[in-house]
């Protein structure tokens, strides 16, 4: 009974085996999509109304079955069919049409799937990429098309492949001929609507010898190592077009998978292959023009206020944030900083031959032919709008590559300190001469670019604007001896920086004077010395601080131990020395000249107590940032108050007692000093009602220069501390270390 049972069973198997016709049902369902456009009358009827998706998923289903029961690497007759009978080349035809309605919506989603679900290598055969070439074009015509989603899906189908094996780029690509041949599913090898026969004449690549009845050749995944622009040049929509079109839909998950995909497609390793894609695609022209197309989609101009304002900008998130105070313009401003931020992300993500090309096609679309004329522009205007929004581009810069392309714009290639005579007319002269322009408002705006340029790490920024001037300490006066005492070398009744009737005005210096220090600033005693002389540097009927609380000398050491450990761990590759180079006695002597971002920077602090309070901050927000540089050159010339100066030279230390004793010049002509002068400080503090009082600038001024020396004062002690653990100990009070 059992053995008869089993006998029944292993017919039945072998019955149905022979009944599993793969090949037939699959041509079937090819058929039955072809016979509706035969046998259909009706244009209305959405595609997916009809049978269509659903014979469309059977013949997927089909191909993903069939190469399940085939060897690995070998095409089943399903496959073959599809290749040989140019399929995806007509279903891309029918998408075009778009009959039945939603019909491109259908075949976006089986090439996808195909491509997608299919392991077998297909995009090296040209009735595989032609149709892809031709479906991305067909997606990158139809801007905001209702196919958005299913185009967004296909290209990150296409990217994926790519990134996977990066020879696919040059097919995905169209135009480029083929290079070799390897033994595959036979397939008419012509360009679609042409005859198999008329490709073996024309193509330069011939079928390989068959190895069965369905064996066909298909095109090796090969990449020369120096790629030609292929026929002349790229169509004008491809995969990179298309891409670009999908990061500009309005729905915003669309355009950020557009912009994933791309961020994929640049990353590629190969480097034959992103050199491919920087000659001979439109790869980088088309990031950078979509920037500049949301650049001059701005409003005419902006509130510099309202740009710095508008921070928290990324890709991911272009939008401006809910919580942002509304202003003309802002949506713009938004989409501009965020696809900025895109193209840094871009150039970092990027292999280094796409980040280096991308990078200097922003530099040269967007600095040099948009920002470059309006930096230069007569127009207040233009000059305001444009550096501010340079500044906003600075703060969300993160990329080597563009912060180098960046450094190269804004101070130029010439690393050869300038001489006070020169009068050249690069860009790094004209925002430095902004910086002193008569426009405040300009001047805030330069000085703020400046400062964020300062901290970006590029050893050239520092390097240009500051140290090539203070390389050889020509500011030290040679063959002097170091001064016995600090008096030797602060001599009022002869000091050039102080009038006459000085020591009449009835002020004096807060504190004794302390003895001068030991040469080396690494002892305990040195930095005592350099801080009492900044703190004690304002006379104390010129101080208010003391009469208010949390406004002393220890918030200033902690926000500034913060920012030095930052600058100095952001300096630490550049190898800086930690000791002064001594002076060469055979050094022949030549005039120092402190540069003219120095000289600028002085000039405006000698103006300290005649600028308005804005300006102040800001200036002395610079001179903070370059004070905190771990460079000894610069903490001798910037906190050095013992530098034995040579003649005609100036430090800041120098530059300081000057504005202190023109002080104490103007307070003998300002009744009740002291009272309008807390008052004004109480106003700045928002704690008492603003209103206007003679001599506003310059009380507003000695609160500046009073907070401006505590800081320069904790800095030093940052820099130089005293030796032990004195992190965890209360900086000393106000005046006293």
């Amino acid at each position: 009974m059992l053995s008869r049972l089993g006998a029944l069973l292993q017919e039945a198997v072998g019955a149905r085996e022979p009944s599993i016709d793969l090949l037939g049902a699959f041509v079937e369902h090819w058929k039955g999509i072809t016979h509706y456009y035969i046998e259909s009358t009706d244009e209305n009827t959405p595609a997916k109304k009809t049978d269509i998706p659903w014979r469309l998923k059977q013949m997927l289903d089909i191909l993903v079955y069939e190469e399940r029961q085939q060897a690995a690497g070998e095409a089943g007759p399903c496959l073959e069919y599809l290749l040989q009978h140019k399929i995806l080349e007509t279903l891309c035809t029918l998408g075009k049409a778009e009959y039945p309605p939603g019909m491109r919506q259908q075949v976006f989603q089986f090439f996808s799937k195909v491509l997608a679900q299919v392991q077998h290598p297909l995009l090296h055969y040209l009735s595989v990429h032609g149709p892809v070439q031709k479906l991305l074009r067909l997606g990158g015509t139809v801007p905001g098309s209702l196919t958005e989603k299913e185009e967004v899906q296909f290209t990150t189908v296409l990217c994926s492949k790519i990134q996977q094996d990066p020879a696919l780029l040059t097919y995905i690509l169209e135009g480029k001929k083929t290079i070799a041949r390897k033994k595959a599913p036979r397939e008419p090898t012509a360009l679609p609507g042409e005859t198999a026969s008329a490709k073996d004449k024309e193509q330069p690549h011939s079928k390989a010898t068959d190895t069965g009845p369905c064996r066909a050749q298909a095109l090796t995944p090969q990449l020369p190592a120096e790629t030609e622009e292929p026929n002349g040049g790229i169509g004008e929509s491809n995969l990179i077009t298309s891409l670009i079109g999908l990061c500009k839909s309005k729905k915003g998950r669309v355009a950020l998978k557009a912009q994933e995909n791309l961020l994929l497609l640049v990353s590629v390793a190969s480097q034959a292959a992103a050199t491919y894609l920087v000659q001979s695609s439109p790869c980088c022209p088309a990031v950078v023009e979509h920037l500049c197309q949301l650049y001059q989609s701005m409003p005419t101009f902006l509130d510099p206020a309202d740009i710095a304002a508008l921070e928290g900008i990324s890709w991911r998130l272009p939008s401006a944030p809910s919580d942002a105070a509304s202003f003309p313009g802002k949506e713009a401003l938004a989409a501009f900083l965020g696809w900025f931020d895109y193209c840094d992300h871009l150039i970092m993500e990027a292999h280094t031959v796409v980040a280096d090309a991308l990078a200097k096609a922003v530099a040269e679309k967007l600095f040099m032919e948009i920002l470059q004329p309006q930096l230069l522009h007569v127009s207040e205007q233009s000059i305001l709008m444009a550096t501010a929004l340079l500044t906003a581009l600075l703060r969300q810069l993160r990329s080597p590559a563009l912060l180098r392309e960046a450094v190269a714009f804004l101070l130029g290639t010439e690393q050869q300190p300038a001489a006070p005579e020169d009068s050249a007319c690069t860009l790094c002269t004209h925002l430095i001469r902004h910086c002193d322009h008569l426009s405040d408002e300009i001047s805030i705006a330069t000085l703020r670019l400046f400062e964020e340029l300062l901290q970006k790490p590029h050893e050239q920024i520092i390097h240009s604007l500051v140290l090539c001037h203070l390389e050889g300490r020509l500011y030290v006066a040679w063959g002097s001896p170091e001064p016995e005492s600090y008096e030797d070398n602060l001599d009022l009744e002869e000091d050039p920086y102080f009038t006459d009737g000085l020591l009449d005005t009835g002020f004096q210096p807060s504190t004794k004077l302390p003895p001068a220090p030991a040469t080396n600033l690494d002892g305990k005693t040195a930095v005592t010395e350099i801080v009492n002389s900044f703190l004690c540097l304002v006379p104390e009927e010129a101080k208010t601080s003391a009469f208010l609380e949390e406004t002393g000398y220890d918030t200033y050491v902690h926000d500034a131990y913060g920012l030095f450990q930052e600058c100095s761990s952001r300096v630490a590759p550049w190898g800086w020395p930690v000791a002064l180079t001594p002076l060469d006695p055979h050094e022949p002597e030549r005039p120092f000249f402190e540069g003219p971002f120095f000289r600028m920077l002085f000039d405006r602090m000698s103006r300290i107590l005649e600028q308005p309070y804005s300006l102040n901050l800001q200036v002395t927000s610079v001179l903070s940032r370059l004070a905190l540089f771990p460079h000894p050159l610069i903490h001798e010339y910037l906190l050095d108050p013992y530098i034995n100066l040579a003649p005609g030279c100036r430090s800041l230390f120098s530059v300081l007692v000057r504005v202190i004793g023109d002080l104490m010049q103007r307070i003998q002509r300002v009744s009740q000093f002291p009272g309008k002068l807390l008052l004004v400080r109480k106003q700045l503090m928002g704690q008492v009602p603003g209103e206007q009082l003679d001599h506003q600038t310059l009380l507003q001024g000695v609160v500046v220069l009073e907070e401006f020396c505590k800081e320069l004062a904790a800095i030093a002690f940052v820099k130089f501390p005293p030796p032990g653990p004195h992190l965890g100990l209360s900086p000393p009070r106000e005046g006293h270390v």
